[in-house]
This record gives C-alpha cells, structure tokens and sequence, in this order.
C-alpha cells in the first residue's frame, strides 16, 4: 500500500513540477530567467521556512552537509535554465528532455552508486522516452511544414 502511496506522491510531484515550469517560464519572459529563479528560490525558501517552523524542526545553530550545498546549486541552476528554456522549447519539448535528462542520469547514478548494471528493462525505457521525443519534434516539424504551404 505505502508503494501505491509513493507513485501517486510521484506523479502529482510531476504534475506541479511541469506547471511550475509552465509558470516559471511565463515570468521568465517578463522578467528574465535568473530573477525567475531567484523569486522562485525566495518564495519557497520563506514557504519552507514557515513549515519547519511550525512542526519545529527549524535548526539555527547546525551546519549544513556538503550535500546541500550542491543540491542547492543545482536546484537554481535547474530553475533557472528550465526558465529560460521552457519558453522557447514549448512546455512539451523542454519537458521531454528534461525527463531523458533525469532518465539518463537515473540510470548511469544507479549503475556508478549502486552497481546495478542497466538492464534491457531500463535501456527499452530510455530508449522509449527519446523516440517520444523524436517522435513529438518530427510531428511538430510537419505541422510548421503545413503551415508554410
């Protein structure tokens, strides 16, 4: 039952991780892709914030782990490229290789960290998520070749 629980909180993290993208990348337009990131950044720091604090867990005194030092970094550096990109991608395409990106990279961490060596399960995944991708770029050049005629 917890595993159903943990897919569903799974999906639905990719359902608000897409539409902030889509919002992100609306205020990237208007105001640019770094100060996008920087209020995304702001805005879910003070929200975190008042969370802690309210389950008080909020710790003053502790030093953080190298580990959040780098997952900082490349969290805004994640917001603030998906800013940029989205906008001038399209939500679908940015998405699409946002998700082979973080596929890829699942699977060479896993084999590096954990020594399981992609199997032939994993591999069909990955190689599934770049067909949808050529697949989704061919079907849009078609529809821009229509238009031009």
């Amino acid at each position: 039952m917890t595993v159903i629980l943990y897919v569903v909180l799974a999906f639905l993290n990719g359902a608000v991780i897409g539409s902030s993208r889509a919002i992100n990348g609306r205020l990237s337009a208007t105001i640019g892709p770094f100060r996008a990131s920087l209020w995304n950044h702001v805005v879910g720091f003070l929200l975190l914030t008042v969370i802690l604090a309210a389950l008080g867990q909020w710790e003053f005194g502790s030093s953080p782990p190298l580990a959040a030092y780098l997952g900082g970094f490349f969290g805004a550096l994640f917001v603030a490229v998906s800013s940029f990109v989205f906008p001038r991608l399209g939500a679908m395409n940015a998405a699409l290789m946002v998700i082979s990106g973080q596929m890829i990279s699942a699977v060479l961490i896993d084999w590096q960290s954990k020594g399981m060596t992609p199997n032939g399960l994993r591999c069909l995944g990955v190689v599934i998520v770049l067909l949808g991708i050529y697949l989704s770029r061919l079907s849009q050049s078609h529809r821009e070749k229509e238009k031009v005629q």
